[in-house]
């Protein structure tokens, strides 16, 4: 999907690769990526389940001077990475900027509010990306949260939002938290790569919902 100078293509599950107007890669959560994909510049990863923090594929993508941003108890996996890379950790609320500043993130919370699989007190991460002026929300693994309230008035361009509920928000909940967050476009993710999280149904019940919330939804195509 091209959105003004952005290319944001879905990688399958919660993994994406973005392509700024500089030309800089991004890829956040890479899983069961092709073996032929482009090497990184920059990969975000929001937590340390295998789904999200997948050593196999991240080895695909890193390269010497590879920039990895992840919490703390993910940079310890990094160790395996054979490429010379650079580790920054994400810590809520920091501002971390790149490539001039042409580059800004925010890590924002995610976790559950009654499931175990992501409790708070583990730090666990969303990102918020300004690419020059392009503001995409990457929520990571979470449910419906308070602070989503917060980025109601960030004028956020595009939420990537989970769906498959089990560990995550389900499609419906989905559909709310985009009716909090009020972005321009509200792209479902996580369902279809893990049993038991989600399929293309969801996808199906996710633009239902954003529809009656007068939400424009889109389901982006897996990248091959």
């Amino acid at each position: 999907m091209i959105y003004r100078s952005i290319d944001l293509r879905w990688l399958g599950h919660s993994g994406f690769r973005i392509k700024t107007g500089s030309g800089k890669v991004i890829y956040i959560d890479p899983f069961k990526i092709s073996e032929e994909s482009v090497s990184a510049d920059f990969i975000f990863i929001t937590h340390s389940h295998y789904d999200h923090c997948s050593i196999e594929d991240i080895q695909k993508i890193a390269r010497d001077g590879t920039v990895v941003i992840c919490s703390a108890d993910v940079s310890s996996k990094m160790r395996h990475i054979a490429a010379k890379i650079d580790i920054k950790l994400a810590e809520i609320g920091e501002q971390i900027e790149f490539d001039d500043g042409q580059i800004k993130v925010w890590p924002v919370l995610a976790y559950n509010l009654t499931k175990p699989a992501h409790n708070l007190d583990e730090g666990w991460v969303g990102y918020v990306f300004d690419l020059s002026s392009v503001l995409i929300y990457h929520a990571g693994d979470t449910d419906v949260i308070p602070e989503m309230k917060k980025l109601s008035t960030s004028n956020i361009d595009i939420a990537l939002l989970p769906i498959g509920g089990t560990f995550t928000m389900n499609a419906g909940e989905a559909a709310k938290a985009a009716s909090i967050i009020k972005p321009k476009i509200a792209i479902p993710m996580h369902y279809g790569s893990v049993s038991g999280v989600g399929d293309k149904s969801d996808a199906d019940v996710f633009l239902k919902f954003c529809s009656g919330e007068n939400i424009n939804a889109k389901v982006l195509l897996k990248e091959d």
